[in-house]
């Protein structure tokens, strides 16, 4: 029997704990994990509104209400896997790259082990380091990236590194196989005609969120299929949804996916190889009632392990 399953339904933590990710246990050793949910709070590579260093405890608390069955996928992760809330990368908020090698290095030791890494940032621009120890695993991988933007800009206010610039620096870096990358949900005012140049270069797919509305979610999954047989990443950027759905982000963009298109996009992931993802910059100081966006972000990481679970 699985001895790292949740708490019961509903139980509150003891007082004086810390919440936990979907009130699962706190592990810190990798070899007794299938699964690890690693908190990165920070936010130091946002270009807008800061305040994704919280995400991670804003989605610990609204992950409470998460029951142990997926009635749709047919799984029950935590009965499957040995899953934990391995806590939070030590980050230094005041450097960029100092964080990038302590995010790095955590997610290095968990690959090492075996443990498929599920991060929760944080912004966007943590994914690289993630990215970086992967890739030191299984080399280039595949890519499916749901957001807004591309974030695949060259550099902003001088720096390579933003939660803009990580997927340049990605494919630059060989971390992925660009002509294995799709990314979901793309829209907004861009800075000019040449944004999607580097995509053309490459190789890289973006689905405007225009073609997803007008073709569906079916036709978005059968483009997806064309990463199965390899190892594959998934990044999924809360600003994908639209802010209706999900206004506790840094950079909203209106015209997204609901948060049911959200779900079910996921969902269509079934049969990739996953070997890693993460859901990033949920921002708390600017979620509505409710902390909305915080939950919806713990249900997109309940299916992501739902999806794992189905591996095994």
């Amino acid at each position: 029997m699985n001895d790292l399953r949740p708490l019961d339904a509903f139980r509150s933590p003891r007082f004086g704990q810390p919440p936990t990710f979907m009130r699962l246990p706190h592990v810190r050793e990798p070899e007794r994990l299938d699964v690890a949910l690693v908190g990165i709070p920070y936010d130091g590579g946002t270009s807008y509104r800061p305040g994704a260093r919280f995400g991670p405890r804003a989605i610990r608390d609204q992950s409470a209400l998460i029951r142990p069955w997926n009635p749709v996928l047919n799984i029950a992760p935590f009965e499957k896997l040995r899953i934990a809330d391995y806590g939070d990368v030590d980050v230094a908020p005041i450097s960029i790259e100092s964080t990038f090698a302590a995010v790095e290095r955590e997610i290095g030791r968990l690959l090492q082990h075996g443990v498929v890494p599920v991060a929760v940032g944080g912004d966007h621009s943590v994914t690289l380091p993630i990215l970086r120890a992967v890739a030191t695993r299984y080399g280039p991988v595949g890519l499916v990236h749901f957001d807004a933007h591309p974030d695949t800009w060259d550099e902003y206010f001088g720096s390579k590194y933003f939660h803009g610039t990580q997927f340049r620096r990605a494919v630059e870096e060989r971390l992925v196989d660009p002509e294995r990358v799709i990314q979901i949900g793309i829209r907004g005012p861009l800075y000019g005609a040449n944004d999607f140049d580097f995509h053309a270069q490459y190789g890289l797919e973006a689905i405007r969120i225009e073609a997803v509305k007008e073709r569906g979610i079916g036709w978005v999954a059968d483009r997806v299929k064309r990463l199965a047989g390899a190892p594959v990443y998934c990044s999924f950027d809360i600003d994908a949804v639209d802010p209706a759905y999900a206004p506790g982000t840094g950079t909203p963009e209106v015209g997204g996916l609901t948060s049911y298109e959200a779900v079910r996009l996921l969902r269509a992931l079934q049969g990739l190889r996953l070997i890693g993802a993460d859901v990033v910059e949920v921002s708390p100081l600017y979620d509505g009632p409710g902390q909305v966006t915080a939950l919806l972000a713990a249900n997109l990481l309940f299916e992501l392990l739902s999806l794992l679970a189905l591996q095994r």
